[in-house]
C-alpha cells in the first residue's frame, strides 16, 4: 500500500483522483485509508517520512478530512481497540513547547516596543551616574519627609 502526506492527498482530491476514504480502527488508533480512481490504494503518512498517520481521536482524522476538502467517507472500527491506546503524549510536549516559543515572541515584542519608545522619546538622555544621582536625592527626600504627617 503506498503513502500519502496531507499535501498531496489534496492535490489528488482536487484533481478528483479520490474515489473515497475508509477512517479505520486498527489496535488503538485510527489510520485514514485512501481509495484512488486509478485503483490504487493509499494510507495518510506523516509529512515527512512515509510511517502512517495514526490519530488517537477520530475526531482529528475527521479534521484533518475535512481541511483538505473530504466531507463523505467510510468508518471502520472492526479492529479498533481502545484498549490498547496508547497513554504517549503525541503532540502535548510540542504543544507546550509553542506555547513557551510564542509567549517568549510576545515579550521579545514588548521589549522591541520598550526600547523603540526610548529611542524616540525626546528628552534629553541621562547617563547612568546622573540618573543614580537624581534617585539617590528622590530617596534621601522621602526619608527626610517620612516622620512629618
Amino acid at each position: 500500500m503506498r503513502s500519502m502526506t496531507i499535501e498531496q492527498l489534496r492535490a489528488t482530491n482536487v484533481a478528483g483522483g479520490v474515489a473515497g476514504v475508509t477512517l479505520k480502527g486498527e489496535g488503538g488508533t485510527f489510520l485514514v485509508e485512501i481509495a484512488t480512481r486509478s485503483g490504487t490504494a493509499a494510507v495518510l503518512a506523516k509529512a515527512r517520512s512515509t510511517e502512517p498517520r495514526r490519530f488517537g481521536n477520530p475526531l482529528a482524522a475527521l479534521n484533518v478530512l475535512r481541511g483538505v476538502g473530504i466531507t463523505i467517507g467510510r468508518f471502520d472500527a472492526s479492529d479498533w481497540d481502545p484498549s490498547e491506546t496508547s497513554q504517549a503524549p503525541g503532540n502535548r510536549g510540542r504543544a507546550e513547547a509553542m506555547r513557551k516559543a510564542h509567549r517568549a515572541a510576545a515579550d521579545a515584542d514588548w521589549l522591541a516596543a520598550e526600547i523603540q519608545d526610548s529611542l524616540d522619546d525626546p528628552r534629553p538622555n541621562l547617563s547612568h551616574d546622573a540618573l543614580m544621582d537624581e534617585l539617590r536625592d528622590d530617596l534621601a527626600e522621602l526619608e527626610g519627609g517620612a516622620g512629618r504627617t
